[in-house]
């Protein structure tokens, strides 16, 4: 079967799933449905809000599906009309056997990490808040238990000192579209060995590292960690949901640090500042030097801006 004839139907929602929907229709697969998160209302106004994924569907003329559950038997029957050969899911909700089981060639997902390693929702924050210096994508089958299936495709890449999820989250997005029509190509061809994720789960990848939803709790920095420890948890949550602190009595969300390792007797916790150019507060060995925040009640800005505004207690 030539890439042209496989008849695909995609899945996704955010921006990081249009940059894959995209490379597919560069490519020239036949995308034959493209399924998303119905509207939803967002915002002050509460105005009604497509996904990107849609957005970008519409402007293709792609055949688009809403469905408000995955298990009503009218989506099924609209599903199983477009008679797809293989369904692609990237950043979408989980499925039901009766989906990701629909189409011969099965459903493939693509997953921010080197599977095994980091299954969960949150797989780009674990990877920079643990301070790995690389990360990947995979490309594996869709089976019952969550990010378990037969590996596909990896390609893997190094992770900046001082980048931030969200700089991974542009990066990866692209690697992740290009791995994913290496993949579709190779299940077109039939060339592609699957590998099984249990008999990785052996020897050094017996400790698996997970990466579950992110809940506030996750997100509080603690000023009696090491340097190091807090500035890849604040390069972790940034941009969202962010790093969080208090600052004479307030939220404070942290979006960007950078740190400083020295010898001090300040308590931890303990805030600095010149009133003008630098905010930093002491940890256990060094300073964290605050460079993007924002304080409850005002606006994300610079420190520096942010100083020129606001009096220190």
């Amino acid at each position: 079967m030539t890439l042209q004839e496989l008849r695909i139907v995609f899945m996704g929602t955010p921006d990081f799933a249009v940059a894959s929907l995209d490379a597919l229709v560069q490519a020239g697969c036949n995308i034959v449905g493209v399924i998303t998160a119905p509207d939803k209302p967002a915002g002050r106004g509460m105005k009604m809000t497509e996904s990107a994924v849609k957005k970008y569907a519409v402007e293709k003329g792609l055949h688009l599906l809403q469905p408000e559950k995955l298990k009503n038997p009218v989506f099924i029957e609209e599903l199983r009309a477009l008679q797809a050969d293989l369904q692609i899911v990237v950043a979408f909700r989980m499925l039901p056997e009766i989906v990701w089981n629909m189409p011969p060639l099965g459903t493939v997902n693509l997953h921010g990490s080197l599977l095994p390693q980091y299954r969960g929702a949150a797989p780009i924050h674990w990877a920079v808040i643990n301070g790995e210096r690389q990360t990947g994508v995979t490309t594996f089958k869709l089976k019952h238990e969550i990010d378990t299936g037969d590996i596909l495709l990896q390609k893997s890449f190094p992770i900046g000192e001082e980048e931030t999820t969200g700089e991974v989250h542009d990066r990866m997005k692209m690697i992740g579209a290009d791995l994913l029509v290496q993949t579709v190509k190779g299940l077109a061809e039939g060339s592609l060995q699957k590998i099984d994720q249990s008999a990785m789960v052996k020897g050094e990848l017996s400790i698996l590292k997970h990466a579950p939803k992110l809940f506030t709790e996750n997100c509080q920095v603690n000023w009696n960690d090491e340097a190091t420890k807090i500035h890849n948890l604040i390069r972790g949550l940034s941009p969202f949901p962010g790093a969080l602190s208090t600052l004479d009595g307030k939220i404070l969300k942290i979006y960007r640090a950078t740190k400083e390792l020295v010898a001090h007797t300040q308590p931890a916790g303990k805030v600095l500042s010149d009133g003008k150019t630098f905010l930093k507060f002491a940890c256990a060995d060094g300073y964290i030097h605050i460079k993007d925040l924002q304080l409850e009640g005002k606006k994300r800005m610079l420190v520096e801006d942010f100083l020129r505004g606001y009096r220190l207690p």
